[in-house]
């Protein structure tokens, strides 16, 4: 059982809020969302899935690219740009699924809050529509999500993230 929990909840008409505490600190939280070896130990979602390509170009105006295949299913890919960032506290950066099921371009902004020894991750997805947004979370979006933030966890806790 994790000790802390993700949080998700619309706002407004096209945006998604996702929020989670990492009792790590803020740099070590970063890099875990941000260097490729360090991704593909954590972030694949549910058990069975595993992230196939993993690449950061971590620049404004650099690339990201990822895959992940399912234990039955086909590969599901997303590339997207960076936009800004501000280590280790702020990345923002578009995002498209390659069989574009939420509508078109996401922007995603993910904020590093150091906190009381800790780290709060808030990622904040704007959808290109209202229709988007609400697909996304009538998805398994958030249960994937949270099974790779307990993974994260996990590994953070063990000392395999440091």
């Amino acid at each position: 059982m994790s000790k802390h929990t993700l949080q998700v909840a619309p706002r407004g008409e096209r945006e998604v809020v996702m929020s989670r505490r990492f009792d790590a600190p803020r740099p070590l939280v970063f890099d875990a969302h941000t260097k490729p070896e360090l991704l593909k130990r954590w972030f694949h979602g549910p058990d069975g899935w595993r992230l196939e390509v993993c690449e950061v170009d971590l620049r404004v105006g650099g690339k990201v690219r990822f895959v992940w295949a399912g234990p039955d299913g086909p590969a599901m890919g997303l590339s997207g740009v960076h936009k800004e960032i501000e280590i280790p506290s702020r990345i923002v950066r578009t995002e498209k699924f390659d069989q574009d099921w939420t509508g078109g371009e996401t922007l995603g902004t993910t904020v590093f809050d150091e906190r009381d020894g800790g780290t709060e991750v808030t990622v904040t997805v704007e959808y290109a529509s209202k229709e988007g947004r609400d697909g996304a979370l009538a998805s398994n979006m958030a249960e994937g999500v949270s099974a790779a933030f307990d993974r994260l966890e996990r590994q953070i806790a063990a000392g395999e993230i440091a």
